[in-house]
């Protein structure tokens, strides 16, 4: 309810003052979207279906109608495509839920009090700065840090590392292969030890998320946990009873934004099948099928995870 009627006059509620202030926020993205993205989709999505050339005469693209070929081209005759899409949604379960529990659990630290709070929450930021093109560039392309990466390797010949050190300590008779179990116990360690070989990508990942969820923790109601705990009620309860409920609906946001995040990644093997086949082999029906088939994936798998976690998400005024 937007309007409520008063003394004979019409005025916004508080939800309805909150609902312009929501979509002036849309209103820029909006306009952007209609003025410069929106030509640019509906063109590519007729590429989809079309024999794409280019017309040097017309300084543009000549485009035949080819019905659905592009798309049977990508799903079932490309042989690298539907790998490389199902090695990325492998990779993808098992890193974003490592990027929420890692990104949660730092919150929950800098939500503390302690000395220099600042700066250590801006320490945490830094791996948004670091992922940017820039310093994606400057790292990829650093001829010391690759001569430097190869020198480790061959002076261990990846005889040693921590995952195998792990396996070692947390794992009975430390010559059994854990990759060869199948107990759900082996399962388990398997999946930390697949973590632990990502902590570098997740962390870099984890910038924006420990924000929202720093965010979301600031707005609880600290007399909720003094009355917690004058019930008696311990940090553990009071975790899962009071603070895990109310950043619930943030927990959702993190996960959308995280598997977008991860499927834009400039390491994603789809993208950059995608980028060699519009930008090398200028093959613009194909790489735009390809395109077209992989934003549909990412758009299944988030109407998906939004589908299963949004039942259990707790809203609260």
């Amino acid at each position: 309810m937007y309007f409520i009627k008063r003394d004979k006059k019409i005025s916004l509620t508080l939800e309805g003052k909150n609902a312009i202030t929501g979509y002036l926020f849309l209103l820029p993205f909006v306009i952007g979207f209609l003025a410069f993205m929106l030509f640019p989709i509906v063109e590519s999505l007729q590429m989809v279906f079309s024999d794409v050339k280019m017309d040097i005469e017309k300084q543009g693209f000549s485009m035949n109608f080819v019905g659905f070929a592009n798309l049977e081209k990508v799903l079932a005759i490309d042989p690298e495509f539907r790998r490389f899409l199902i090695e990325e949604i492998g990779r993808m379960l098992l890193i974003v839920p490592a990027i929420i529990i890692f990104s949660l659990f730092v919150a929950l630290i800098l939500n503390q009090e302690f000395k220099a709070r600042g700066l250590v929450r801006a320490i945490f930021f830094l791996p948004v700065i670091l992922s940017s093109g820039i310093m994606i560039g400057l790292e990829t392309n650093n001829a010391l840090l690759n001569s430097m990466s190869d020198i480790i390797k061959e002076s261990n010949m990846m005889k040693s590392s921590v995952t195998k050190v792990l396996q070692d300590i947390l794992v009975p008779q430390g010559d059994i292969d854990v990759a060869a179990t199948t107990s759900p116990v082996g399962d388990f360690m398997k999946y930390i030890f697949a973590v632990i070989n990502q902590i570098y990508n997740i962390a870099m990942a984890s910038g924006i998320q420990i924000i929202i969820f720093l965010s979301a923790l600031q707005t609880i109601p600290p007399s909720m946990f003094e009355a917690a705990k004058i019930e008696g009620a311990t940090s553990w309860e009071c975790f899962w009873k009071i603070t895990f409920p109310m950043v619930s609906s943030l927990i959702l946001v993190n996960i959308v934004y995280s598997v977008v995040d991860y499927f834009i990644r400039t390491d994603n093997r789809v993208m950059e099948r995608i980028n060699r086949v519009i930008l090398r082999e200028l093959d613009y029906s194909f790489g735009t099928a390809m395109a077209w088939v992989y934003f549909l994936a990412v758009i299944t798998i988030i109407g998906i995870a939004m589908g299963i976690i949004s039942r259990r998400v707790y809203y609260y005024e």
